[in-house]
């Protein structure tokens, strides 16, 4: 679906949105190919992968790329080779930095579960690279999966029944997709759960940690433009992020009843009152 089309000056710019739904992003980007668009712009890890599907001529520029290397998407972070570069979100490596900051919040939890899409083999293999930080840090994780949004709230009482007291919250489209109600199902169980980016403290969530996403759009503009300008994508390395944020939510901390140490408030970068 198109959003907006405009002109400025002598760039069009077309936008297509998966609506939440992994599998229509291919037709989506089938559609941009047909219009023969001089470079692809993708802000999801799934988007990227159809991108690179759909053409191995046209340059594409991903900003929020889970694991790059990982994912097969580049051939190394300082050449990527083919026609895809840009900047990574460091999925892999902060989730256990996210298990970490969860202790320190909460010292008595014992078990977290590791919330992601249920049959989708990238979040299953995210689960088992997290675990072994994790069982670093004395905690046991458990996935905890759902296959829809029709699924959370059961999949929520399921996670609280086997004793689960905390939740990581991997990057995912079906987290962003279902951010809302995720947050919702989180303070209904009492849960500390802990989320990859600042939107979610902004509504509602306990704590996030992660990259600053909009310098990662903003520094992607400038591989945009170097593109256009000639440059080609394998010429230019991957990115990794450069700000990254920590931040709480006292508000939901009073909500379900959890006192965050002082420590821990200390190091963060920003707390909503």
């Amino acid at each position: 679906m198109s959003l907006a089309t405009w002109k400025e000056k002598n760039i069009t710019f077309e936008y297509r949105y998966g609506e939440g739904r992994p599998d229509t992003l291919p037709e989506r980007v089938a559609e941009l190919v047909r219009l023969q668009v001089d470079l692809l712009v993708t802000d999801t890890s799934n988007a990227t992968q159809a991108a690179k599907n759909a053409t191995q001529t046209i340059p594409v520029v991903f900003t929020t790329a889970n694991d790059p290397v990982g994912d097969h998407q580049v051939e190394s972070l300082a050449r990527p080779g083919g026609n895809l570069t840009g900047f990574s979100i460091l999925a892999l490596d902060l989730n256990g930095k996210r298990i970490e900051l969860l202790k320190e919040a909460y010292p008595k939890i014992e078990r977290v579960a590791f919330l992601t899409r249920l049959g989708t083999a990238t979040g299953e293999q995210r689960f088992k690279e997290a675990e072994a930080d994790a069982k670093r840090l004395g905690l046991r994780l458990q996935f905890l999966g759902a296959k829809g949004a029709d699924d959370l709230d059961s999949a929520f009482e399921a996670a609280k029944r086997s004793g689960v007291q905390a939740v990581l919250a991997h990057p995912s489209t079906f987290v962003v997709t279902n951010r809302a109600r995720i947050i919702e199902l989180a303070a209904k169980n009492r849960l500390p759960a802990i989320y990859p980016q600042t939107e979610y403290t902004e509504a509602g969530g306990l704590m996030s940690y992660g990259p600053d996403i909009v310098d990662n759009y903003r520094r992607a503009a400038v591989y945009v433009d170097k593109i256009l300008k000639g440059t080609k994508p394998a010429d230019l390395p991957v990115q990794q992020p450069m700000k990254f944020e920590f931040v709480i939510n006292l508000k939901t901390a009073k909500q379900i009843g959890l006192t965050i140490p002082p420590n821990v408030l200390a190091r963060a970068d920003r707390v909503i009152k």
